[in-house]
């Protein structure tokens, strides 16, 4: 894991501020990882995937994850306080030495981000996850007439083999009482840390490009030390 200075952050938002979140993902570890091509973070399987994230996040923002959520029962707004630490007590499984899947209908590859750029925009969940499984599918024979059930089954034993493919939070609402679970989106959460962090920058660079006529360059050449004190002179 790599730092990254304003300017990659800059570039990286630029590059991903109107890409699908998958992407937005993507672009995001490849700034982390520049020694691994695009092509193999792509086939990474999503529980690694999601690992880098964590990983991402902990380095450039810190340990804690600060988000927003509403009761899904009386609608009242709830703080989020996530230790990324406890998010990835699990192992992601060995690429390279990893167990198939193995259900009735045949074998089982783990997801990736390129499986789901290819399901994501089927309309009904029930048919991309279908499709989904026929991606990964890798023996069994003729392809077999999805059923629920079916779906239902490989799918509990692949997140059992790759448990940080999806993360879901146990949730109370403080005010009523209402429990319930959420999936936890890490790229929405990297994404909206980057375009805090991104606008504050942008702040600044207008800030001295007015009082001084730097340049971005030049702002951007300084320590955050500097530009705070220079800030506060600023605005004194």
């Amino acid at each position: 894991m790599r730092a990254v200075c304003n300017s990659e952050l800059l570039d990286l938002w630029e590059k991903g501020s109107a890409a699908h979140p998958l992407d937005q993902g993507l672009f995001a570890l490849g700034l982390a990882f520049p020694e691994i091509s695009p092509d193999e973070l792509a086939d990474w399987s999503l529980g690694r995937r999601n690992r880098g994230l964590f990983e991402l996040y902990r380095s450039w923002f810190g340990t804690v994850l600060h988000g927003w959520t509403s009761c899904t029962s009386c609608g009242e707004k709830l703080e989020l306080e996530v230790d990324v630490r406890t998010l990835t007590a699990h192992d992601a499984p060995d690429e390279s030495s990893a167990e198939k899947v193995v259900a009735d209908k045949g074998s089982f590859r783990l997801p990736t981000s390129r499986d789901l750029a290819q399901v994501v925009h089927e309309e009904s969940f029930q048919i991309a996850a279908i499709r989904l499984l026929e991606r990964c599918r890798i023996s069994g024979g003729d392809t077999p007439p999805w059923s629920e059930q079916m779906v239902e089954e490989v799918g509990e034993k692949m997140a059992h083999a790759d448990p940080l493919a999806e993360t879901q939070l146990a949730l109370r609402c403080p005010t009523c009482g209402h429990e319930w679970t959420a999936t936890l989106d890490v790229t929405r959460f990297i994404w909206a840390e980057i375009e805090a962090y991104v606008r504050r920058i942008f702040w600044e660079i207008h800030t001295f490009a007015s009082a001084y006529g730097w340049t971005e360059a030049e702002v951007l050449s300084l320590s955050g030390a500097r530009r705070a004190l220079y800030l506060e002179m600023v605005q004194g």
